[in-house]
Order: C-alpha cells, then structure tokens, then sequence
C-alpha cells in the first residue's frame, strides 16, 4: 500500500503532489526546490547554496520516510543553467563522500517558482 510522506522539516507541497510516496521498499521524493521551509520562500543565495538547502529537505523528507541518505539509489537534478553544473557538483558531493547514487542532470527552460534548481529522489527503505 502506498504511504504518503509529509515532514514540516521540508517544504510544503506547492500543487497536488507529495513530498514523496513510499512503496515496496521504495522512497519516491518529489523535485524539491530551493525553498526555505520555515519561510516558505525560495533561495536567493548562491547556486552552491541553493543546492546544499535542496539536499538538505530531501534529507529530511528521507528521514520522515524512515531512510537515509546512504540509501539513496537515483537522484535527477534539473538546472535552469548548466553552466552551475560544477558549483552543482560540488555541494551535491559533500552530500554522497562514498557509494553516490545514479544520476542525471539536465538543463531545462523553466522551473517552478524561478527557481535555479530541482532535485528529486529514488530511495531504498
């Protein structure tokens, strides 16, 4: 049965999705943005930044699933601008120091909100 998964520790949902769904031994995190959870409002920060408050909600979304971060199997990261990729890569990469998990990362026209960046997850439990 499919278990929806809601932290206060992350963003609310902005549109008829989830933060993430669990099922069959799976964690599903929707993209998260940017957003600060407390403030509900989006990063104005560096792209470095952005990507290190993103990582972070994921985090607790996971931990509200009852997993972590070691666990993580699948990430796909969206950019507004590939040109970030490395500044990208570098905060996503103090979040995974062994075992990262697959990953793809595209440049897209727009996201939500105006947002830089979106990132979402696959999850073991």
């Amino acid at each position: 049965m499919k278990e929806i998964i809601a932290t206060k520790k992350a963003p609310a949902a902005i549109g008829p999705y989830s933060q993430a769904t669990k099922f069959n031994g799976l964690v599903f995190v929707s993209g998260q943005l940017p957003i600060d959870p407390e403030t509900g409002n989006l990063s104005t920060g560096s792209i470095g930044e952005q990507t290190t408050l993103v990582m972070n909600n994921v985090a607790n979304i996971i931990a509200e699933a009852g997993s972590s971060m070691d666990k993580v199997l699948k990430t796909t990261i969206l950019l507004k601008d590939i040109n970030d990729f490395a500044e990208v890569n570098e905060a996503y990469g103090k979040f995974f120091t062994s075992n990262p998990p697959a990953r793809a990362c595209f440049q897209v026209a727009a996201l939500p909100k105006g947002a830089s960046i979106e990132i979402e997850v696959i999850c073991a439990c």
